[in-house]
């Protein structure tokens, strides 16, 4: 009788491993999503060079997602705490109008001083509002949902305040340059997003800031008890977040040289929350994923672009995305896995009827119970 060899055996547990990996699922939608874009556009994955500058499908997913990944990496830090940020979109609002505003009423728009000065007043304008939701979280015990809903709602009239209820256009050359701008043959945006990335990785990875927003999510008052500032640690993730946001307000507004306090940023806080989900990180706080927010946030953009590629039609663009996202969210899902490819492979096995469906429901029972814990 022969056994199987190491080579053999090995296979079926690499794959495995592979397809439980919280960035194996979300990386697979994303091919699969881009892909599908191909029938419909030949040359979607052909990238071409255009006056010393770089044109594609590709390019333009990266460039408008540029806004979302950069609101999303904020989202993660404070979904990790176990928090939420709703006020986002309003941020974006406000930055922008305060931003274009500024530039508008100078006499020479393209004035590099005078560019630097609108781009500080947004973001500082943003950070306000970053520690006004840390605040009413950490310090006034509000729940996040509450909390940030305020600047939600209010932020949008400040931002129409702002504009006086008008599209504020402006003509700046170096203003431009942060949204609509090439740097090296590609959109400088895509530069500005690295930035954060490689920042907010480093600050989370290499020191121990990441383990102190984890354990906050986990079990603030814990933390607290062990010694943690975890009121410091919320107001810092809230201010970062409204940072975030306040950079996505200054690209959104640069790209279309216009500040709009009606629909800048309108809904972005959903869509960055679910690449936040779609990344792998719990809304119930705790561990975190900056590489999977990322790859979320590609995944809503490129659906954002195979909608329009294939043509569905606009009354029923909402409920396609939904359901892409739900099938997301359920391939990610140990339960859901468990019981549809769990049951395939049992029933496939060489096994006794009787001890294969024992082991899978052994296993399945087990995570959970882990998860809580």
């Amino acid at each position: 009788m022969s056994t199987p060899s190491a080579a053999t055996t090995a296979t079926p547990s690499r794959w495995r491993a592979l397809t439980h990996h919280h960035l194996f699922w979300p990386v697979a939608v994303l091919v699969a999503l881009l892909l599908v874009n191909v029938p419909f556009t030949p040359d979607f994955f052909s990238i071409k060079m255009t006056d010393g500058h770089l044109y594609g499908s590709l390019v333009s997913i990266v460039l408008f997602g540029s806004p979302l990944i950069l609101v999303a990496v904020g989202m993660t830090l404070v979904i990790a705490t176990g928090g939420i940020d709703l006020s986002v979109g309003a941020v974006v609002a406000i930055t922008g109008a305060l931003t274009c505003s500024y530039i508008s009423d100078q006499a020479d728009q393209n004035a590099l001083s005078a560019v630097f000065l609108a781009m500080g007043i947004g973001l500082v304008a943003a950070v306000v509002c970053g520690l006004w939701n840390g605040f009413l979280v950490a310090r006034m015990g509000i729940q996040p949902i509450i909390a940030t809903l305020i600047i939600m709602v209010a932020g949008r009239g400040v931002a129409q305040l702002i504009t006086d209820g008008q599209i504020i256009t402006i003509n700046s050359e170096p203003y431009k340059l942060i949204g609509g701008g090439y740097w090296l043959t590609l959109p400088f945006s895509i530069f500005v997003v690295a930035a954060v990335v490689a920042i907010t990785v480093a600050l989370t990875r290499k020191t121990a800031l990441g383990l102190l927003v984890e354990s906050v999510g986990g079990n603030a008052e814990a933390s607290r008890l062990v010694g943690i500032r975890s009121r410091r640690i919320k107001i810092m993730v809230y201010v970062f977040c409204a940072l975030c946001a306040g950079i996505a307000g200054l690209m959104i507004s640069s790209n279309t040289s216009a500040a709009d306090g009606n629909n800048a940023g309108l809904w972005i806080e959903l869509d960055a929350i679910l690449a936040v989900v779609i990344g792998g990180t719990s809304l119930l706080g705790g561990r975190f994923s900056i590489g999977g927010t990322v790859v979320g946030a590609l995944v809503i953009q490129t659906l954002t672009t195979t909608i329009y590629t294939i043509g569905v039609p606009t009354q029923t663009n909402l409920v396609f995305k939904a359901a892409v996202v739900i099938v997301v969210c359920l391939l990610q899902s140990p339960k859901f896995r468990a019981k549809v490819f769990g049951a395939k492979s049992g029933a496939k096995s060489g096994g006794t009827p009787d001890s294969a469906p024992a082991k899978t429901v052994t296993t399945a029972e087990a995570a959970p119970k882990m998860e809580v814990s």
